[in-house]
């Protein structure tokens, strides 16, 4: 590990999705000091209050100590703004798929973090070197892709936008390898790795739904046991968020320019109605309140 990783003490976690949630449970569970921000801060507290709930069912599992528990949660401070983060060493961008939200926050977050700071961001499919113009700090700009669940899932894609500098790729790498997290480089180009092959998967699961090739269940078993996948790509889909498969599909489709990423009309239906997944109870399959399939 880099001295600068090693240094880094205080951490800054900007969405409280899923997502964020997760990236900010690693961090603190790693020792570091994290402030989480959402849009207001009694968002930030709600989020930390999901997250609070999950480490609390892992004590009762048995699977983290109880005084581990608490040490956790006592470095996780709530924020509201990307102001609050002026004390940080590096802070993680993980709010929605959106190009121009994420580009605004750049912006802020550039002007308000120290200039040693580093910046980065969990995007599936946006630009790294787009966000890194906006900031005002390129070489200090990363692609950190966390996968679903952070917690769970070991591997963290690491994009370098044309402007990273080699100090910043080499912290960043042994920083999530401080998370425990096993590290791949992606090209700067929409999906990188992961998504590149996998939303073209997610969304012809999709089109064999929408076209009446079989059910939900019938796909996804189908994928399960005839491709030995651990989850059918419609439940996987599901748990991702069919909002955020939308997103990483149009990006795709529109940055690269070809049809095989168009994304299927029933899937931009599903996202029309609502029924964006687990997260809202419904969307291939339904979910009770835990977000067990109903």
């Amino acid at each position: 590990m880099t001295a600068a990783a090693s240094a880094i003490a205080r951490l800054g976690v900007v969405g409280g999705g899923q997502m964020g949630q997760g990236i900010a449970q690693v961090a603190a569970q790693a020792g570091i000091d994290v402030i989480l921000i959402d849009a207001d801060r009694g968002r930030a507290e709600a989020a930390l209050g999901k997250l609070r709930r999950t480490l609390d069912r892992l004590v009762e599992r048995g699977k983290l100590a109880a005084d581990a528990r608490d040490a956790v949660v006592a470095r996780l401070p709530p924020g509201a703004s990307p102001e609050e983060l002026a004390d940080r060493d590096f802070v993680i961008e993980a709010a929605p798929e959106q190009e121009g939200l994420k580009v605004d926050l750049f912006q802020r977050l550039g002007a308000a973090l120290p200039p040693a700071a580093i910046l980065a961001s969990n995007t599936s499919s946006i630009s790294i070197t787009k966000l890194a113009a906006a900031s005002g700090r390129p070489d200090r700009v990363i692609g950190m892709h966390f996968m679903n669940p952070v917690p769970l899932m070991k591997l963290v894609e690491i994009v370098r936008g044309l402007p990273t500098s080699d100090a910043t790729y080499q912290t960043t790498v042994d920083l999530a390898q401080r998370f425990g997290k096993t590290t791949i480089a992606a090209r700067d180009i929409p999906g990188f790795i992961v998504n590149r092959v996998l939303i073209p998967l997610l969304n012809e699961a999709c089109y064999a739904l929408y076209e009446g090739l079989g059910s939900a269940h019938d796909i996804d078993t189908g994928v399960k046991l005839g491709l030995n996948h651990p989850m059918g790509p419609l439940e996987l889909a599901d748990l991702i968020g069919l909002d955020t498969v939308l997103a990483i599909a149009s990006v795709l489709h529109h940055e690269l320019g070809d049809d095989k990423y168009r994304p299927c009309p029933l899937l931009r239906q599903h996202v029309a109605a609502g029924w964006l997944g687990r997260k809202t109870g419904r969307g291939f399959y339904s979910y009770d309140a835990q977000g067990n399939r109903a």
